[in-house]
């Protein structure tokens, strides 16, 4: 890492301590930079890196609601405003046990540099909260999210931040939350959230493009080396929204899907995964990947262990941060890996990546290859604004179009600066240098 830059890294990780994930999202863009500010020390002077790591601002709030049984239950909510240099802050909610303030502020940074490759004029921002919607009844998570907009909404609006869903925030939790929203402050303000239902503001392919995008920036990153999905060999981790529809869209450019996990255990269907039996156990039911297994001839279940122990050519982490570690990736790449497109946010360890780079396998990084989600939520509010909706067909292509544009400006940027082939550069300068220009024209902000 450049000199000037680690001292700046230091000073970010002091100031914020014990963010595990932040720190790991910061020193990945920092080794990026060096040769940008070579080229514009003007970026130095202006303290651009040190505003860009610290939130514009942070919120932290109690979520308090009764479960069923009429107990009183609290929660804490977060939502981190990082930087709207280049529109409204935008990024997801995240309902999980995991979640604190560190994995927030991860996500928020990741989430600058993705919304500004993508083109759109989206800021970037983070929120969600400790609470678990597993196991919960419908009752339970509408309470709970009508706590967490009575907070919240005061924050949030289509000029100002648009959340979306992340883990643990489908259709079900956006409808809750958008109706508390309404409810508070009398406006039906469909620009305020993203991932709504088709009917009232939602848009066609949202649900669709986080795994269908992280499946065409994976398909382009091939096409460099004269190759395509067709006949490649793809494990998948997670069996969520993200992970089904990656499977999907690969299984579309006719690749061999034969694994996909979830946080009990991993499946094997070498006859390729059946999506429609996924979802219906998935998305359906709520069920286990064992249920899969129970109802398919030829599965085999793994309960427990790693899906990166199935040999694949192409690799698509769809689950959670640091989930393919450096064992894991060299596994990967002694039995054959080609390319790996990550479908989840930071899904892979600095250790897996170096391996991925080092033996030259293909890498596209979450903030590049799963934009396709914001990509098309901005694309809702879009509609939202002209009162309009869009076919899929339309709404696909735009997508394409996208995620296709954000490959090609990561590989051109990582040509300009020496590194062909360097998407992890590629995605962080690309991105770094469009919203630095913004905050460099908007003065001292």
């Amino acid at each position: 890492m450049d000199a000037r830059l680690e001292a700046i890294r230091n000073t970010v990780l002091a100031r914020n301590p014990g963010e595990a994930e932040f720190h790991q999202a910061v020193t990945e863009v920092f080794e990026s930079l060096g040769p940008v500010h070579d080229r514009h020390p003007e970026l130095l002077e202006a303290a651009i890196l040190e505003r860009l790591c610290e939130p514009e601002r942070q919120i932290i709030f109690r979520v308090p609601w009764t479960d069923d049984s009429g107990r009183v239950q609290i929660n804490r909510g977060f939502r981190v405003e990082f930087n709207s240099a280049l529109g409204p802050y935008k990024g997801g909610l995240r309902f999980h046990p995991s979640v604190y303030l560190g994995i927030v502020k991860f996500l928020g940074f990741e989430q600058i540099f993705k919304n500004a490759l993508t083109g759109m004029p989206i800021g970037g921002g983070k929120g969600g909260s400790d609470f678990d919607p597993r196991g919960r009844s419908n009752a339970e998570i509408m309470r709970f999210c009508q706590s967490f907009m009575t907070e919240l909404y005061r924050h949030i609006g289509e000029y100002t931040d648009v959340p979306a869903g992340d883990i643990g925030v489908g259709g079900r939790e956006i409808g809750y939350l958008f109706g508390q929203y309404k409810r508070i402050t009398n406006r039906y303000e469909s620009g305020v959230l993203t991932g709504k239902g088709i009917s009232w503001g939602g848009s066609l392919v949202r649900p669709e493009a986080t795994g269908y995008g992280t499946v065409i920036f994976t398909q382009e990153m091939l096409k460099t080396r004269g190759k395509s999905f067709d006949g490649q060999r793809v494990v998948v981790s997670g069996s969520g929204n993200v992970a089904i529809n990656a499977i999907a869209k690969a299984q579309s450019f006719d690749a061999s899907v034969v694994a996909c996990s979830d946080s009990s255990g991993y499946i094997v269907d070498e006859a390729g995964i059946d999506v429609g039996l996924l979802r219906e156990v998935k998305e359906v039911e709520r069920g286990r990947l064992k249920d899969y297994s129970l109802r398919r001839p030829g599965v085999s279940y793994v309960e427990g262990g790693s899906v990166w122990d199935v040999d694949a050519t192409v690799a698509l982490p769809c689950a959670t941060q640091n989930e393919l570690d450096g064992d894991a990736a060299a596994r990967l790449v002694r039995n054959g890996l080609v390319a790996v497109g990550e479908g989840a946010n930071m899904p892979s360890t600095r250790e897996a990546v170096a391996v991925f780079q080092d033996s030259g396998v293909l890498f596209g990084p979450g903030k590049a290859a799963n934009a396709g989600g914001v990509a098309t939520s901005a694309l809702e509010m879009q509609q939202n604004a002209s009162r309009d909706s869009w076919t899929f067909e339309h709404t696909e292509q735009r997508l394409t179009e996208i995620m296709v544009g954000i490959h090609d400006r990561c590989a051109s940027t990582a040509d300009e600066y020496g590194e062909p082939g360097n998407y992890v550069l590629g995605a962080n300068i690309g991105g770094f240098v469009k919203v630095a220009d913004a905050m460099l024209a908007q003065g001292l902000i």
